[in-house]
């Protein structure tokens, strides 16, 4: 875990032209440059990839199949915070595209209710799949060019562009929200030379966050929160409030550290999880032991915060 954490935060720091000089033009990174190739949408329309998606815009790429069983759930979640966040920007002016890497599996079908999973709407997000070749030639342009691609070392990266200003940059879909808000809104340079626009502003920030001493929080929080809340309803996957009490502390473990294999042995529990949430699944996150105890910890934490600010609600009533 704590590898897979620092490659993330390598990730945050990559800031880097998306196109390789020796193939820039005159028009770098428009219609000369990106594919205009087909692709359909979740809800089967037909697209051209640069002039329908890109041409103009601002805009989100990032790269998943539906069948990932890593991290391109927790991607897509933390990409639907950062939507909500933006809020009536999106599909006004700027937009996402989650292109799949797996277009033989992942049919307009199956990206409808992955995106239904996420709260994912049209026409600010769009889902899209295409002829394998074409997918292949536009993740070229966006600097994947391996000979072999293997799903499971398929990049979980987003790139953030606007075409008319042809400024692009690399980007972690797991980096602060709020930075990340930022890095999108200075894109537009109306935006950014307004007068008067604070940083919390431009980043939409909600508040300072106050972290406890509990070390499973800030782990829940980057890799648990997009999906889950505790005490605040259900989002992508269940409410955790309380889920310490209901389930026993292995069972926990155990499906923290490999939900996989809770499924393959036709857990009753995991079985249900499933049933209750088909258009998502949980991922193995690669946790060790003690990350999942310290998940787990926090859970009791939070739950127990939560029950004593509504018991003291109760009582000024």
């Amino acid at each position: 875990m704590r590898s897979l954490l620092a490659g993330l935060a390598g990730l945050v720091t990559a800031i880097t032209s998306v196109p390789d000089p020796s193939e820039a033009d005159t028009n770098r990174w428009g219609a000369g440059y990106f594919p205009d190739t087909p692709v359909v949408t979740q809800d089967g329309k037909v697209l051209h990839f640069y002039g329908d998606l890109i041409k103009g815009r601002t805009v989100v790429v990032s790269f998943f199949y539906t069948s990932c069983t890593t991290l391109c759930s927790i991607e897509t979640a933390r990409l639907a915070e950062l939507k909500d966040r933006l809020g009536d920007a999106v599909g006004r002016d700027i937009f996402f595209v989650s292109m799949t890497v797996d277009p033989e599996h992942d049919t307009p079908a199956v990206l409808k209710a992955f995106a239904e999973a996420f709260d994912a709407s049209a026409p600010g997000w769009q889902f899209v799949t295409g002829q394998p070749d074409d997918i292949k030639a536009i993740n070229a342009k966006f600097g994947d060019r391996s000979a072999e691609r293997s799903l499971s070392s398929h990049r979980n990266e987003i790139l953030i562009g606007n075409d008319a200003t042809g400024d692009w940059q690399r980007d972690s879909a797991f980096n602060d929200v709020s930075q990340l808000v930022m890095t999108i809104r200075l894109m537009n340079p109306a935006f950014r030379n307004q007068p008067g626009v604070t940083g919390d502003e431009i980043a939409g920030d909600p508040g300072t966050l106050r972290l406890s001493d509990q070390p499973g929080q800030a782990l829940f929080r980057r890799m648990c929160a997009p999906c889950h809340t505790i005490g605040g309803g259900r989002r992508v996957g269940p409410d955790l409030k309380g889920v310490a009490d209901r389930r026993s502390h292995d069972w926990l473990v155990d499906f923290i550290m490999s939900p996989a294999n809770m499924l393959a042995r036709k857990d009753p529990d995991a079985l249900a999880l499933v049933a209750g949430f088909p258009g998502v699944k949980m991922p193995s996150m690669g946790l060790g032991k003690t990350d999942a105890e310290g998940l787990i910890g926090n859970l009791r934490q939070e739950t127990s915060q939560s029950s004593a600010i509504v018991q003291s609600s109760n009582r000024s009533k």
